[in-house]
Parts: structure tokens; C-alpha cells; sequence
């Protein structure tokens, strides 16, 4: 404890074992000179687990040795959490301020800008601030880079409050990601407001202005950017989509294929979807064959952030309306699902399969991953038929097959990829002729076979 000053502050985060119960420091804010009362700028990122209990302890430190009262309460540390977003973005700034008000007697300001972002309950925590520019009431700062996610959490329409002061406060402006990605423009001139003098002084206009004179975005690349440069290597994902739907795209004529992905958060805003296009074109989800499937895929794992819960009942509905639509056995209709076993839906899914158990159409599920499948076992119906709420399906639609059952010791994933496509696609036709049947649908008649102009036609 400082003697003949305020205190410089600084916080420590600890974090606990599981096991040991160890504590173990996670890491550290900067030092505030000469304050009671810091906001600290660093902020702490850690990954939660829902399933887990998980120990914080903060510690707040002076650089100097403290000299406190055991057990005495020595004031409160108030901490805001909120779940990052998943964007990549930075963007570099840079302002400047012309004709600020003057607080020092003996000479101009010395200003500086903080920036706070609004919070999910509405409160305000700060998160940069520049440094100090002595002695002018039209000072020009650096150029600042900061994460998004750390301006405004992904949300670009999230209000971003802007306080200039020096040792005193001078005013403020509010703003948001989207107004200051315009650039530097008419729309990026603040007046900076002090709310205290505009209450007093009726001829009162502003304390000055803030201009920003430069924007520029920047992707924050990662380590695992660069090991997947180059051609892309095929996870289990894309190994279990190439395999199947290569073989099942031949019996499509047109080969456009509605790609969906459920258990995501979408960008701008992060919104979670369960039954969202690939493509990133919710009118249009077609891809043109399996390859333009691959190349959705990709690129939508580089745009939305994997989230739960895992709904299956919308993509199955989704197809379903389809289906329902055709009844004269023109079109049947294939939905290949691959997923990691985690189904957060039973019930609803179960009770979309009965529906769509009378549809034309037949369900693929493949399972990846180390995840106990019993729930897709279920669903199969091979040994137990499924139903909901005492409905009983007319006809088995699903096949489920788990991928690690194919995966190939010694490395022949052609060989092994073959398998799967077989054993994938082993009931599509009896599923098929089972709804033809009942349905009393008939072949059309095999067209003749194409004769060259010029050669007479035999009878």
C-alpha cells in the first residue's frame, strides 16, 4: 500500500485442478498507477465446460507490498463474463481530435481516448485506451489495433462508447462497429459531449470533435491456418460425404444437391440455426454435385462457429415438405446425415421419422467420431421398429453405420471408403420398392432404344 499516493493495482486469475485442487495462475492484468478504483483494459479468455465446475480465485495485487489487515474486507472486485464470439476480424484505427476543451490552468490537455463496449445486461466495460498525447487540444493519436470480438463481441451494431479525457473528463460520443467500418467520412466526425455543461449552459454546442481518420479490417490467421493451407485435407466429415455421395449422385439427374448444416451460430450476428444452407444462400442451398457440397462445407466452417444443442428434427422436416409434394413416384428423395452421435431432439426426430415414413424418401446417417451411438440405433429401427407417441412408422427409412467401423489400419482409404458406400447405400433400393409397392406405382415403360438417323428401325 502506497504511503503518499493512491495504490497501483494490478489482478491475478488463478485457476483450479480438477484432480489436485492446485491452484494455478491463468494470467495477469496491467498495472493502473494511482487509483483505488482500476478498470483494467486486459481481459481474461478461457474455454468453459458445461460439465464441469469450474474454480476461479482473483487476486488483486499492489506492485508495491501490500500492507493490509488480514481477514479485512479491502473493497469489492467486480467481474463481467460473456461468451466470445466466433470472429476472426481486427481492425486498425486511428483518430484525431480538434479543438477539445482545454482543462489544464496552466496550459492546454493532455487527452487521451477509452473505449467501452456494451455488455449483454446494458452495463459498459472498458476494453482499450489510448495513449496520452501532452499538451494540445487538437491531438493526433497512433493508429490502435484491436480484436472485434474484443470491440463489440461480433455483434457490428453493438454500441461502442468513446470517453475523451485527460486527468479530467471531457465528453463522450457513441458509436458502433457498422457506422465506423464506413471509413473515414462526414458520418465519422463526433461531437464530443459533456452532459454536465450541456445541463448548465443553454448556448452550449460541444466539447470539441473526434475524426477517425482510418479504418482497415484484418482476418486474424491461426496456427491451424497455415497446417490447412494448400489442398484441403478431408476429415471424417468430408471422407464419409465424398464416399456416399459419389456413388448416390449418379442416380440424380440434374445433380444439384440442397446442402444444410444444423448446430451452428451464423454470422453477423451469431444467431443459432438448426437447418441453415451451406452455400451461405438460404433461397438457394443447391451445390452443383458432390464436389460443390465439399467446396460449401469448407467454406462454411471458416464463416459459422459449431454449436449446440444438435437438432435433427429440422432437416428432416425440411426434406419432408419436399417429399409431400410428390406422390405420383417421379422423385425420391435421399437425406445423408452425418453427424457425431450427440442428438439433443430424440423425441422430436423419432416423431419426424414417423411422419416421413410414408413420404418417398429414405434417411442416411453416419456416425463419426469416438461417441457411443445408441441413440442412432435406435433410429435405424432394424431390430425394433420406431415410433412416437404410440405411432408406429409404415416402413423402415433409416440406415445408420458408424465410420470408425471403416477406417482401414493400413491406410487404403479408397478400399475402406468403398465399404462404407456399399454398406451405406445396402437398403436405399429395398426402401425404395417398399413405397413403390405400397403405393401401387409402376415402372413407365422402358423408352426404346436410340436408333441413328439413317439406320431403318427394326420391328
Amino acid at each position: 500500500m502506497d504511503t503518499f499516493s493512491k495504490s497501483d493495482p494490478i489482478c491475478v486469475l488463478y485457476t483450479q485442478g480438477i484432480g489436485n485442487k492446485e491452484w494455478r495462475e491463468f494470467g495477469r492484468t496491467e498495472v493502473i498507477e494511482n487509483t483505488l478504483n482500476p478498470e483494467f483494459v486486459r481481459k481474461f479468455i478461457l474455454d468453459y465446460f458445461f460439465e464441469e465446475r469450474q474454480n476461479l480465485r482473483f487476486d488483486l495485487r499492489m506492485e508495491k507490498p501490500m500492507a493490509g489487515i488480514p481477514g479485512k474486507k479491502c473493497g469489492n472486485i467486480i467481474v463481467k463474463a460473456e461468451e466470445m464470439g466466433n470472429c476472426r476480424e481486427s481492425v486498425m484505427m486511428q483518430f484525431c481530435g480538434n479543438k477539445l476543451d482545454k482543462k489544464d490552468f496552466f496550459g492546454k490537455s493532455d487527452p487521451f481516448l477509452v473505449f467501452y463496449r456494451s455488455n449483454e445486461d446494458g452495463t459498459f466495460t472498458i476494453c482499450h485506451k489510448t495513449e496520452v498525447v501532452k499538451n494540445t487540444l487538437n491531438p493526433v493519436w497512433q493508429a490502435f489495433k484491436i480484436p472485434v470480438r474484443a470491440l463489440c463481441n461480433g455483434d457490428y451494431d453493438r454500441s461502442v462508447c468513446v470517453c475523451v479525457s485527460t486527468h479530467d473528463f471531457i465528453g463522450e460520443f457513441t458509436t458502433s462497429y457498422r457506422e465506423l467500418s464506413r471509413g473515414q467520412s462526414q458520418f465519422n466526425v463526433y461531437e464530443v459531449m459533456n452532459p454536465k455543461k450541456k445541463g448548465k449552459k443553454k448556448k452550449y454546442l460541444n466539447s470539441g470533435t473526434v475524426t477517425l481518420l482510418s479504418f482497415l479490417v484484418d482476418i486474424e490467421v491461426t496456427f491451424l491456418d497455415y497446417i490447412k493451407g494448400g489442398p484441403y485435407q478431408m476429415n471424417a466429415y468430408a471422407m464419409a460425404l465424398k464416399a456416399v455421395g459419389e456413388i448416390i449422385q449418379d442416380y440424380d439427374s440434374d445433380k444439384m444437391f440442397p446442402a444444410l448444416g444444423f448446430g451452428a451460430k451464423l454470422p453477423p450476428d451469431g444467431r443459432v440455426s438448426h437447418e441453415f444452407a451451406l452455400n451461405g444462400n438460404p433461397q438457394n442451398p443447391y451445390c452443383a454435385g458432390i464436389d460443390g457440397v465439399m467446396e460449401a462445407y469448407y467454406q462454411s466452417l471458416k464463416s459459422v462457429c459449431l454449436y449446440g444443442p444438435t437438432n435433427f428434427s429440422p432437416v428432416i422436416n425440411h426434406v419432408a415438405r419436399y417429399a409431400a409434394s410428390v406422390n405420383d413416384g417421379s422423385q425420391y428423395f435421399v437425406l445423408l446425415i452425418i453427424t457425431d452421435g450427440v442428438i439433443s431432439d430424440m423425441a422430436q426426430t423419432k416423431e419426424s421419422i414417423v411422419n416421413a415414413s410414408c413420404l418417398p424418401m429414405s434417411i442416411i446417417i453416419v456416425g463419426v467420431g469416438p461417441a457411443e451411438f445408441d441413440a442412432m440405433i435406435e433410429l435405424d429401427g432394424d431390430e425394433v421398429r420406431i415410433s412416437s407417441r404410440g405411432r408406429y412408422a409404415e416402413r423402415d427409412i433409416v440406415q445408420f453405420v458408424p465410420f470408425r467401423d471403416y477406417i482401414d489400419r493400413t491406410g487404403n482409404h479408397i478400399l475402406s471408403m468403398a465399404r462404407l458406400a456399399k454398406d451405406v447405400l445396402a437398403e436405399i433400393p429395398d426402401q425404395f420398392l417398399s413405397y413403390m409397392r405400397t403405393r401401387g406405382i409402376k415402372p413407365l415403360p422402358t423408352p426404346p432404344p436410340y436408333t441413328p438417323p439413317g439406320y431403318p428401325t427394326q420391328i
